[in-house]
């Protein structure tokens, strides 16, 4: 049975609320078919005051063994490095996270906030948020870039803001039933049978994307035209299952006609983008995005793009924007 605590540093519960609504499996058949020992949670913990902070320090001294230790939200430094924007069980929540990392055998960060900062790590960063073991794309976060658990693993990363439910459940179940080697990660510490490909993959608007034909409005009700090239999104940089495994079983956000907005990415969110740009492509002299999609460069894309309009089918051009 493999013991999990799972801590929330500065976030809005949002992965909380993601794993309480996981349905392959769900929290109770990790409990009851998988052997989970849940030792606390912020939402599902029974033990208070002076019971809970027992638990917490029997983790820290090795009482309790603890096999997987889960943060959701940022480590806050502030102020000064005191940690004290965020007091937990009577002390910094950050002197927290460093014993309880240290003493686990596995590490894991649940959401962009624990991956790397997320929004409350997006200058100027008044709490002097933090992720686990990246800030932002930089290596290094609260617990350095040469930090390795118990088990000699780094952090985990799980990102999405927040992640989906399946991602959060399924890690937790390979971590607790002893396959922790088997999950190969990627150079962000992001499991790769999650993040290898690219929202894009399996997207229903894809054959848009390959003609470079876009779509003039939002919303599920026009399924033709491909949202990248006028609405901002960022499907084709983006690294996530999202139109693979969908959200609720039946649906993504490039499925309901909204732009993906590149969540699962350090960058995330892109608030360096002109305001009142977020749902608008940034463009080269106002033809050629200003991000192309990872592996080209913008002359290649702009040959590649050419000849796709080029070839585009009629189909493809009906109630079409044209780029």
């Amino acid at each position: 049975m493999a013991s999990v605590l799972w801590f929330q540093g500065g976030a809005c519960s949002g992965n909380t609320m993601s794993f309480l609504n996981a349905t392959e499996p769900n929290v109770v058949d990790l409990i009851t078919d998988f052997g989970l020992d849940l030792l606390w949670h912020p939402s599902l913990g029974l033990e208070l005051g002076h019971n809970a902070q027992k638990l917490f320090w029997d983790c820290v001294h090795g009482v309790r063994p603890l096999d997987i230790f889960i943060l959701e939200g940022t480590v806050i430094k502030g102020p000064y490095g005191s940690g004290r924007f965020d007091m937990f069980a009577d002390r910094p929540m950050k002197d927290w996270v460093a014993d309880l990392a240290t003493a686990a055998q596995i590490v894991v960060a649940i959401g962009d906030c624990a991956s790397w900062g997320g929004i409350p790590a997006t200058a100027p960063n008044p709490s002097d948020s933090t992720g686990l073991q990246f800030h932002k794309r930089e290596r290094g976060g609260f617990l350095g870039a040469n930090f390795r658990s118990k088990m000699g693993l780094p952090v985990i990363n799980i990102p999405g803001c927040p992640a989906h439910p399946d991602w959060i459940t399924q890690i937790i179940v390979a971590l607790a039933t002893g396959r922790a080697g088997d999950i190969a990660l990627d150079e962000l510490h992001r499991p790769q049978t999650f993040f290898k490909t690219f929202t894009q993959t399996g997207c229903t608007r894809v054959q848009y994307f390959e003609y470079k034909q876009g779509t003039a409005s939002f919303g599920e009700g026009t399924r033709k035209g491909c949202l990248f090239y006028e609405f901002g999104c960022r499907g084709p940089m983006t690294h996530s299952p999202c139109n693979r495994i969908l959200w609720n079983r039946q649906s993504s956000k490039t499925r309901a006609g909204m732009p993906c907005t590149g969540c699962t990415e350090p960058e995330y969110p892109f608030f360096d983008l002109a305001p009142g740009t977020v749902f608008k492509t940034q463009k080269v002299s106002g033809v050629v995005p200003k991000e192309v999609p990872e592996g080209n460069d913008h002359l290649t894309y702009m040959a590649h793009a050419a000849a796709a309009r080029i070839a585009a089918p009629q189909w493809s051009k009906e109630d079409m924007f044209v780029v």
